[in-house]
Protein backbone atom coordinates (compact mmCIF):
# COMPACT_ATOMS: atom_id res chain seq x y z
CA UNK A 1 0.00 0.00 0.00
CA UNK A 2 1.31 3.37 -0.58
CA UNK A 3 0.19 4.99 2.56
CA UNK A 4 0.26 3.71 5.66
CA UNK A 5 -3.04 1.88 7.25
CA UNK A 6 -3.81 1.02 10.48
CA UNK A 7 -5.97 -2.02 10.94
CA UNK A 8 -9.13 -0.63 11.02
CA UNK A 9 -8.58 1.42 7.50
CA UNK A 10 -7.35 -1.08 5.88
CA UNK A 11 -10.10 -3.15 6.84
CA UNK A 12 -12.65 -0.97 5.76
CA UNK A 13 -10.58 -0.10 2.78
CA UNK A 14 -10.38 -3.57 1.67
CA UNK A 15 -13.85 -4.21 1.82
CA UNK A 16 -14.92 -1.34 -0.45
CA UNK A 17 -12.45 -2.73 -2.81
CA UNK A 18 -13.54 -6.43 -2.58
CA UNK A 19 -17.50 -4.80 -3.27
CA UNK A 20 -16.04 -2.77 -6.20
CA UNK A 21 -14.76 -5.69 -7.76
CA UNK A 22 -17.82 -8.10 -7.41
CA UNK A 23 -19.28 -5.22 -8.87
CA UNK A 24 -17.02 -4.47 -11.60
CA UNK A 25 -15.88 -1.05 -10.68
CA UNK A 26 -13.03 1.01 -10.93
CA UNK A 27 -12.54 2.64 -7.53
CA UNK A 28 -10.06 5.12 -5.65
CA UNK A 29 -9.61 6.09 -2.04
CA UNK A 30 -9.36 9.67 -2.93
CA UNK A 31 -8.78 13.05 -1.68
CA UNK A 32 -7.98 14.44 1.56
CA UNK A 33 -7.33 10.96 3.19
CA UNK A 34 -4.59 10.36 1.24
CA UNK A 35 -3.27 13.80 1.57
CA UNK A 36 -3.36 13.59 5.38
CA UNK A 37 -2.05 10.04 5.99
CA UNK A 38 1.17 10.91 3.81
CA UNK A 39 1.23 13.99 6.34
CA UNK A 40 0.75 11.83 9.18
CA UNK A 41 -2.14 14.05 10.25
CA UNK A 42 -5.49 11.83 11.37
CA UNK A 43 -8.39 11.62 9.83
CA UNK A 44 -11.60 10.00 10.24
CA UNK A 45 -13.12 10.49 6.09
CA UNK A 46 -12.77 7.97 3.63
CA UNK A 47 -13.77 9.14 0.28
CA UNK A 48 -13.95 6.85 -2.74
CA UNK A 49 -14.19 7.20 -6.19
CA UNK A 50 -15.71 5.13 -8.80
CA UNK A 51 -16.10 4.93 -12.33
CA UNK A 52 -19.67 4.15 -11.97
CA UNK A 53 -22.47 3.77 -9.60
CA UNK A 54 -21.31 5.47 -6.43
CA UNK A 55 -24.64 4.81 -4.35
CA UNK A 56 -24.76 1.31 -5.54
CA UNK A 57 -21.05 1.08 -4.55
CA UNK A 58 -22.33 2.71 -1.03
CA UNK A 59 -25.46 -0.12 -0.50
CA UNK A 60 -22.79 -2.91 -1.05
CA UNK A 61 -20.51 -2.50 1.27
CA UNK A 62 -22.77 -1.20 3.59
CA UNK A 63 -24.14 -4.81 3.61
CA UNK A 64 -20.65 -6.59 4.40
CA UNK A 65 -20.58 -4.44 7.58
CA UNK A 66 -21.79 -5.56 11.11
CA UNK A 67 -24.07 -4.49 12.70
CA UNK A 68 -24.98 -2.91 8.91
CA UNK A 69 -25.21 1.01 8.52
CA UNK A 70 -27.74 3.18 7.27
CA UNK A 71 -26.70 4.41 3.52
CA UNK A 72 -27.69 8.22 3.24
CA UNK A 73 -27.95 8.80 -0.44
CA UNK A 74 -28.31 11.83 -2.60
CA UNK A 75 -29.72 10.61 -5.69
CA UNK A 76 -29.26 14.45 -7.28
CA UNK A 77 -25.24 14.53 -6.72
CA UNK A 78 -24.89 10.77 -7.09
CA UNK A 79 -23.19 10.55 -3.54
CA UNK A 80 -23.58 8.53 -0.94
CA UNK A 81 -22.60 7.98 2.62
CA UNK A 82 -22.12 5.67 5.42
CA UNK A 83 -20.85 5.60 9.46
CA UNK A 84 -19.16 2.69 10.71
CA UNK A 85 -16.41 1.81 13.01
CA UNK A 86 -15.53 5.36 14.02
CA UNK A 87 -15.61 6.36 10.35
CA UNK A 88 -17.01 8.52 7.82
CA UNK A 89 -17.25 6.67 4.17
CA UNK A 90 -18.49 8.84 0.89
CA UNK A 91 -18.95 7.33 -2.16
CA UNK A 92 -19.28 9.21 -5.65
CA UNK A 93 -19.11 8.24 -9.18
CA UNK A 94 -16.25 9.70 -11.08
CA UNK A 95 -17.48 12.85 -13.06
CA UNK A 96 -16.40 15.30 -15.09
CA UNK A 97 -17.37 19.49 -14.79
CA UNK A 98 -17.74 22.29 -16.38
CA UNK A 99 -18.96 25.61 -14.39
CA UNK A 100 -20.95 28.51 -15.47
CA UNK A 101 -19.85 32.21 -14.83
CA UNK A 102 -22.29 33.18 -12.67
CA UNK A 103 -22.29 30.11 -10.56
CA UNK A 104 -20.59 27.63 -8.65
CA UNK A 105 -22.69 24.84 -9.65
CA UNK A 106 -21.33 22.93 -12.49
CA UNK A 107 -22.81 20.90 -14.94
CA UNK A 108 -21.94 17.34 -14.03
CA UNK A 109 -21.36 13.97 -16.41
CA UNK A 110 -19.99 10.61 -16.17
CA UNK A 111 -16.18 10.62 -16.56
CA UNK A 112 -12.75 8.66 -15.63
CA UNK A 113 -10.68 8.69 -12.91
CA UNK A 114 -8.36 10.75 -14.79
CA UNK A 115 -11.30 13.46 -15.81
CA UNK A 116 -12.23 13.29 -11.49
CA UNK A 117 -8.66 14.38 -10.43
CA UNK A 118 -8.77 17.33 -13.20
CA UNK A 119 -11.61 18.78 -11.17
CA UNK A 120 -9.45 18.64 -7.91
CA UNK A 121 -8.94 22.18 -6.35
CA UNK A 122 -5.21 21.86 -5.27
CA UNK A 123 -2.42 19.17 -6.22
CA UNK A 124 -1.93 17.99 -3.15
CA UNK A 125 -5.98 17.18 -3.31
CA UNK A 126 -5.85 15.20 -6.39
CA UNK A 127 -4.05 12.15 -5.27
CA UNK A 128 -6.08 8.54 -5.15
CA UNK A 129 -4.85 5.15 -4.56
CA UNK A 130 -6.60 1.91 -5.98
CA UNK A 131 -8.28 0.04 -4.12
CA UNK A 132 -9.24 -2.78 -6.59
CA UNK A 133 -7.47 -6.37 -5.42
CA UNK A 134 -5.51 -6.22 -9.10
CA UNK A 135 -4.08 -2.93 -8.36
CA UNK A 136 -4.39 -2.38 -4.78
CA UNK A 137 -2.32 0.58 -3.52
CA UNK A 138 -1.30 1.72 -6.86
CA UNK A 139 -0.80 5.43 -6.59
CA UNK A 140 -2.31 8.11 -9.50
CA UNK A 141 -0.61 11.25 -9.28
CA UNK A 142 -1.52 13.58 -12.12
CA UNK A 143 -0.58 16.73 -11.32
CA UNK A 144 3.05 15.99 -9.73
CA UNK A 145 1.13 16.34 -5.93
CA UNK A 146 3.15 13.85 -3.87
CA UNK A 147 6.45 16.76 -4.76
CA UNK A 148 4.10 19.79 -3.41
CA UNK A 149 3.67 17.77 -0.61
CA UNK A 150 7.29 17.52 0.09
CA UNK A 151 8.01 21.25 -1.29
CA UNK A 152 4.71 22.29 1.03
CA UNK A 153 2.88 23.86 -1.59
CA UNK A 154 -0.65 24.66 -2.40
CA UNK A 155 -1.04 24.73 -6.40
CA UNK A 156 -4.26 24.38 -8.44
CA UNK A 157 -3.73 21.25 -10.86
CA UNK A 158 -5.16 23.83 -13.95
CA UNK A 159 -4.72 27.30 -14.82
CA UNK A 160 -5.58 29.33 -11.81
CA UNK A 161 -7.95 31.81 -13.30
CA UNK A 162 -9.98 28.35 -14.21
CA UNK A 163 -10.17 26.84 -10.84
CA UNK A 164 -10.94 29.66 -8.96
CA UNK A 165 -13.29 31.38 -11.25
CA UNK A 166 -15.22 27.83 -11.54
CA UNK A 167 -15.54 28.15 -7.72
CA UNK A 168 -14.55 30.61 -5.84
CA UNK A 169 -14.45 29.29 -2.66
CA UNK A 170 -11.35 27.59 -3.78
CA UNK A 171 -9.33 30.51 -2.69
CA UNK A 172 -10.59 30.81 0.83
CA UNK A 173 -9.37 26.89 1.03
CA UNK A 174 -6.23 27.75 -0.46
CA UNK A 175 -5.41 29.82 2.18
CA UNK A 176 -7.17 27.68 4.83
CA UNK A 177 -5.24 24.79 3.69
CA UNK A 178 -1.87 27.07 3.98
CA UNK A 179 -3.20 28.11 7.53
CA UNK A 180 -3.74 24.86 9.07
CA UNK A 181 -0.65 22.86 7.06
CA UNK A 182 1.93 26.15 7.33
CA UNK A 183 2.35 25.44 3.60
CA UNK A 184 3.36 28.32 0.95
CA UNK A 185 1.06 29.37 -1.77
CA UNK A 186 2.51 28.34 -4.98
CA UNK A 187 3.03 32.52 -6.78
CA UNK A 188 0.99 31.59 -9.96
CA UNK A 189 -1.91 30.62 -8.07
CA UNK A 190 -1.28 33.19 -5.41
CA UNK A 191 -1.81 35.52 -8.07
CA UNK A 192 -4.70 33.70 -9.56
CA UNK A 193 -6.54 34.22 -6.03
CA UNK A 194 -5.99 37.79 -6.14
CA UNK A 195 -7.22 38.96 -9.56
CA UNK A 196 -10.24 36.70 -9.13
CA UNK A 197 -10.90 37.88 -5.52
CA UNK A 198 -14.32 39.75 -6.58
CA UNK A 199 -15.98 36.10 -7.79
CA UNK A 200 -15.85 35.99 -3.89
CA UNK A 201 -19.13 37.57 -4.00
CA UNK A 202 -21.39 34.71 -5.63
CA UNK A 203 -20.26 32.43 -2.41
CA UNK A 204 -22.84 32.43 0.23
CA UNK A 205 -21.93 34.06 3.79
CA UNK A 206 -22.51 30.40 5.11
CA UNK A 207 -19.55 28.58 2.72
CA UNK A 208 -17.71 31.60 3.70
CA UNK A 209 -17.73 31.37 7.33
CA UNK A 210 -17.55 27.80 7.49
CA UNK A 211 -13.77 28.61 5.71
CA UNK A 212 -13.15 31.59 8.17
CA UNK A 213 -14.00 29.58 11.18
CA UNK A 214 -11.66 26.54 10.22
CA UNK A 215 -8.59 29.62 9.71
CA UNK A 216 -9.60 30.62 13.26
CA UNK A 217 -9.31 26.93 14.25
CA UNK A 218 -6.01 26.39 13.01
CA UNK A 219 -2.79 26.38 14.66
CA UNK A 220 -1.81 29.64 13.74
CA UNK A 221 -4.58 31.69 12.23
CA UNK A 222 -2.56 35.04 11.68
CA UNK A 223 -0.91 32.99 8.66
CA UNK A 224 -4.65 32.55 7.58
CA UNK A 225 -5.98 36.21 8.21
CA UNK A 226 -2.91 37.75 7.03
CA UNK A 227 -3.33 36.02 3.54
CA UNK A 228 -7.04 36.76 3.09
CA UNK A 229 -6.09 40.23 3.72
CA UNK A 230 -2.91 40.96 1.26
CA UNK A 231 -5.33 38.90 -1.22
CA UNK A 232 -8.19 41.49 -1.10
CA UNK A 233 -10.54 38.63 0.02
CA UNK A 234 -10.62 39.97 3.78
CA UNK A 235 -11.84 43.66 2.20
CA UNK A 236 -14.81 41.67 0.76
CA UNK A 237 -15.81 39.40 3.25
CA UNK A 238 -14.92 41.18 6.44
CA UNK A 239 -14.28 44.77 6.17
CA UNK A 240 -14.58 45.65 9.50
CA UNK A 241 -11.35 44.12 10.58
CA UNK A 242 -9.33 45.58 7.04
CA UNK A 243 -10.58 48.90 8.82
CA UNK A 244 -8.12 48.10 11.97
CA UNK A 245 -4.99 47.99 9.37
CA UNK A 246 -2.64 50.78 9.34
CA UNK A 247 -1.53 53.68 11.77
CA UNK A 248 -2.04 57.34 11.87
CA UNK A 249 0.75 59.87 12.96
CA UNK A 250 0.14 63.57 13.62
CA UNK A 251 2.91 65.46 15.98
CA UNK A 252 4.75 62.44 15.66
CA UNK A 253 2.95 60.65 18.04
CA UNK A 254 1.35 57.15 16.13
CA UNK A 255 -0.79 54.48 17.60
CA UNK A 256 -0.27 50.34 16.68
CA UNK A 257 -1.36 48.55 13.58
CA UNK A 258 -4.34 46.80 15.56
CA UNK A 259 -4.94 44.42 12.65
CA UNK A 260 -1.60 42.81 13.52
CA UNK A 261 -1.96 43.73 17.02
CA UNK A 262 -5.32 41.36 16.81
CA UNK A 263 -3.58 38.45 14.64
CA UNK A 264 -0.67 38.54 17.67
CA UNK A 265 -3.81 38.22 20.10
CA UNK A 266 -5.70 35.49 18.09
CA UNK A 267 -2.18 33.20 18.05
CA UNK A 268 -1.47 34.42 21.47
CA UNK A 269 -4.95 33.07 22.67
CA UNK A 270 -4.99 30.08 20.37
CA UNK A 271 -1.93 28.57 22.13
CA UNK A 272 -4.42 28.41 25.41
CA UNK A 273 -7.56 27.11 23.92
CA UNK A 274 -9.00 25.31 21.00
CA UNK A 275 -12.70 27.47 21.80
CA UNK A 276 -13.86 28.88 18.81
CA UNK A 277 -16.05 31.48 20.37
CA UNK A 278 -13.42 32.32 22.34
CA UNK A 279 -10.87 32.94 19.74
CA UNK A 280 -13.78 34.99 17.44
CA UNK A 281 -14.02 37.13 20.71
CA UNK A 282 -9.94 37.67 20.38
CA UNK A 283 -10.44 38.32 16.30
CA UNK A 284 -13.07 41.34 17.98
CA UNK A 285 -11.94 42.46 20.73
CA UNK A 286 -10.67 45.62 18.96
CA UNK A 287 -13.34 46.12 16.47
CA UNK A 288 -14.30 49.06 17.39
CA UNK A 289 -11.37 51.31 17.75
CA UNK A 290 -11.48 52.57 14.09
CA UNK A 291 -14.73 54.10 15.00
CA UNK A 292 -13.42 55.22 18.67
CA UNK A 293 -10.31 56.78 17.84
CA UNK A 294 -9.72 60.21 18.55
CA UNK A 295 -6.84 62.44 18.85
CA UNK A 296 -6.31 64.61 21.96
CA UNK A 297 -3.50 67.35 21.93
CA UNK A 298 -1.25 67.05 24.55
CA UNK A 299 -1.80 63.27 24.96
CA UNK A 300 -2.04 61.23 21.56
CA UNK A 301 -4.34 58.67 20.02
CA UNK A 302 -7.28 57.51 22.31
CA UNK A 303 -10.32 54.98 21.63
CA UNK A 304 -12.10 55.70 24.46
CA UNK A 305 -15.48 53.09 25.24
CA UNK A 306 -14.51 51.01 22.14
CA UNK A 307 -14.93 48.47 24.12
CA UNK A 308 -18.77 48.64 24.51
CA UNK A 309 -18.99 50.34 20.85
CA UNK A 310 -17.25 46.79 19.85
CA UNK A 311 -19.81 44.78 21.86
CA UNK A 312 -22.85 46.76 19.90
CA UNK A 313 -21.26 45.61 16.91
CA UNK A 314 -20.60 42.06 17.45
CA UNK A 315 -24.68 40.92 16.86
CA UNK A 316 -24.45 43.03 13.42
CA UNK A 317 -20.81 40.97 11.95
CA UNK A 318 -22.58 37.74 13.36
CA UNK A 319 -25.84 38.30 11.14
CA UNK A 320 -23.30 39.81 8.30
CA UNK A 321 -21.36 36.76 8.43
CA UNK A 322 -23.99 33.74 8.94
CA UNK A 323 -22.51 33.19 12.04
CA UNK A 324 -25.50 31.94 15.22
CA UNK A 325 -27.20 34.29 16.49
CA UNK A 326 -27.42 32.45 19.84
CA UNK A 327 -25.70 32.09 23.08
CA UNK A 328 -22.69 31.45 21.34
CA UNK A 329 -22.88 35.45 20.02
CA UNK A 330 -23.77 36.88 23.61
CA UNK A 331 -20.41 34.54 25.10
CA UNK A 332 -17.91 36.71 22.35
CA UNK A 333 -20.31 39.91 23.28
CA UNK A 334 -19.92 39.87 26.68
CA UNK A 335 -15.83 39.05 26.17
CA UNK A 336 -15.56 42.32 23.80
CA UNK A 337 -17.39 44.01 26.49
CA UNK A 338 -15.80 43.22 29.40
CA UNK A 339 -12.00 42.65 27.96
CA UNK A 340 -10.51 46.09 29.62
CA UNK A 341 -12.09 45.43 33.09
CA UNK A 342 -9.54 43.34 34.43
CA UNK A 343 -6.60 45.68 33.35
CA UNK A 344 -8.44 48.40 35.54
CA UNK A 345 -8.60 46.19 38.52
CA UNK A 346 -4.49 45.79 38.32
CA UNK A 347 -4.38 49.28 39.87
CA UNK A 348 -3.66 49.76 43.93
CA UNK A 349 -6.29 50.15 46.03
CA UNK A 350 -9.21 48.22 44.32
CA UNK A 351 -12.40 48.15 46.50
CA UNK A 352 -13.74 44.54 47.18
CA UNK A 353 -17.13 46.04 45.33
CA UNK A 354 -15.04 46.62 41.72
CA UNK A 355 -13.90 42.86 42.16
CA UNK A 356 -17.65 41.64 42.71
CA UNK A 357 -18.79 43.73 39.92
CA UNK A 358 -16.36 41.89 37.38
CA UNK A 359 -17.05 38.61 39.14
CA UNK A 360 -20.72 39.36 38.84
CA UNK A 361 -20.51 40.36 35.36
CA UNK A 362 -18.33 37.61 33.85
CA UNK A 363 -19.99 34.66 35.77
CA UNK A 364 -19.11 31.26 34.52
CA UNK A 365 -17.29 32.88 31.67
CA UNK A 366 -14.40 34.86 34.14
CA UNK A 367 -11.75 32.13 33.17
CA UNK A 368 -12.03 32.89 29.73
CA UNK A 369 -12.26 36.77 30.15
CA UNK A 370 -8.67 36.01 31.78
CA UNK A 371 -7.19 34.20 29.29
CA UNK A 372 -8.48 36.72 26.88
CA UNK A 373 -6.80 39.58 28.65
CA UNK A 374 -3.57 37.87 28.92
CA UNK A 375 -3.33 36.88 25.04
CA UNK A 376 -3.94 40.97 24.64
CA UNK A 377 -0.55 41.65 26.20
CA UNK A 378 1.26 42.06 22.74
CA UNK A 379 4.53 44.25 23.88
CA UNK A 380 8.09 43.65 22.40
CA UNK A 381 9.06 44.36 26.15
CA UNK A 382 9.40 41.20 27.86
CA UNK A 383 9.63 43.09 31.35
CA UNK A 384 5.92 44.65 30.30
CA UNK A 385 4.75 41.34 29.78
CA UNK A 386 6.11 40.10 32.82
CA UNK A 387 4.92 42.99 35.13
CA UNK A 388 1.42 42.47 33.44
CA UNK A 389 0.99 38.64 33.92
CA UNK A 390 2.04 39.20 37.66
CA UNK A 391 -0.90 41.75 38.07
CA UNK A 392 -3.10 39.73 36.08
CA UNK A 393 -2.22 36.93 38.64
CA UNK A 394 -3.16 39.60 41.62
CA UNK A 395 -6.04 40.06 39.76
CA UNK A 396 -6.71 36.31 39.54
CA UNK A 397 -5.89 36.06 43.70
CA UNK A 398 -7.79 38.94 44.58
CA UNK A 399 -11.12 37.56 42.67
CA UNK A 400 -10.82 34.17 44.32
CA UNK A 401 -10.59 35.64 47.70
CA UNK A 402 -13.85 37.78 47.12
CA UNK A 403 -15.87 34.76 45.41
CA UNK A 404 -14.77 32.61 48.55
CA UNK A 405 -16.62 34.69 50.71
CA UNK A 406 -19.30 36.21 48.43
CA UNK A 407 -19.72 33.26 46.22
CA UNK A 408 -20.76 36.33 43.73
CA UNK A 409 -20.23 34.31 40.62
CA UNK A 410 -23.08 32.19 40.96
CA UNK A 411 -25.16 34.73 42.81
CA UNK A 412 -28.64 36.27 41.65
CA UNK A 413 -29.96 39.48 43.66
CA UNK A 414 -32.42 38.34 46.46
CA UNK A 415 -35.44 40.81 45.23
CA UNK A 416 -36.65 39.33 42.10
CA UNK A 417 -39.00 41.20 39.20
CA UNK A 418 -42.08 39.25 40.28
CA UNK A 419 -41.45 40.22 44.08
CA UNK A 420 -41.14 43.87 43.08
CA UNK A 421 -44.50 43.61 40.20
CA UNK A 422 -46.42 41.83 43.67
CA UNK A 423 -45.13 44.73 45.89
CA UNK A 424 -46.43 47.42 43.72
CA UNK A 425 -48.94 45.81 41.58
CA UNK A 426 -47.41 47.23 38.55
CA UNK A 427 -46.98 45.36 35.55
CA UNK A 428 -43.69 44.31 33.64
CA UNK A 429 -42.31 48.25 33.03
CA UNK A 430 -38.90 50.43 32.97
CA UNK A 431 -39.74 51.08 36.94
CA UNK A 432 -39.56 47.27 37.46
CA UNK A 433 -36.14 46.94 35.94
CA UNK A 434 -34.43 50.16 37.40
CA UNK A 435 -34.99 48.86 40.74
CA UNK A 436 -34.19 45.70 39.79
CA UNK A 437 -30.96 46.98 38.78
CA UNK A 438 -30.62 49.57 41.83
CA UNK A 439 -30.46 46.69 44.60
CA UNK A 440 -27.80 44.83 42.80
CA UNK A 441 -25.68 47.84 42.51
CA UNK A 442 -26.46 48.43 46.07
CA UNK A 443 -25.24 45.24 47.27
CA UNK A 444 -22.25 44.73 44.73
CA UNK A 445 -21.34 48.27 45.84
CA UNK A 446 -21.85 46.82 49.47
CA UNK A 447 -23.89 49.67 50.42
CA UNK A 448 -26.57 46.77 51.24
CA UNK A 449 -25.97 43.74 53.17
CA UNK A 450 -26.92 40.54 50.90
CA UNK A 451 -30.04 39.49 52.13
CA UNK A 452 -33.90 39.65 51.76
CA UNK A 453 -34.35 41.92 54.69
CA UNK A 454 -32.17 44.39 53.56
CA UNK A 455 -33.12 44.46 50.51
CA UNK A 456 -36.51 44.74 50.68
CA UNK A 457 -36.32 47.61 52.71
CA UNK A 458 -33.94 49.62 50.43
CA UNK A 459 -36.39 48.58 47.42
CA UNK A 460 -39.39 50.58 49.48
CA UNK A 461 -37.17 53.48 50.09
CA UNK A 462 -36.34 53.76 46.10
CA UNK A 463 -39.83 52.91 45.36
CA UNK A 464 -40.54 56.11 47.97
CA UNK A 465 -38.74 58.02 45.70
CA UNK A 466 -40.14 57.09 42.79
CA UNK A 467 -43.01 57.79 44.03
CA UNK A 468 -44.03 54.25 44.05
CA UNK A 469 -46.13 52.34 46.93
CA UNK A 470 -46.71 49.23 48.06
CA UNK A 471 -50.26 47.92 47.39
CA UNK A 472 -50.71 46.44 50.88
Amino acid sequence: MMIDLNAAELKLVQLVGACADELQMETYLVGGFVRDKLLQRTCKDLDFVCVGDGIALAHKAAEQINPQPAVAFFKTFGTAQIKAEGFELEFVGARKESYAQHSRKPEVEPGTIDDDQKRRDFTINALAVAVNKERFGQLVDLFNGIEDLGLKIIRTPLAPSQTFSDDPLRMMRAIRFASQLNFSIYPETWLGIIETAERIKIISKERIADELNKIILSKQPSIGFDLLYKSGLLKLIFPQMVDLAGAEYIDGKGHKDNFYHTLQVLDNISANTNNLWLRWAAVLHDIAKPVTKRFEEGHGWTFHGHETAGARMVPKIFNQLKLPANEKMKFVQKMVELHLRPISLTKENITDSAIRRLLFDAGDDFESLMTLCEADITSKNKQKVQRYLQNFELVRQRCKEVEEKDHIRTWQPPITGEIIMQTFGVPPSKVVGDLKTAIKDAILDGEVENNYEAAFAFMIEKARQLNLAPVN
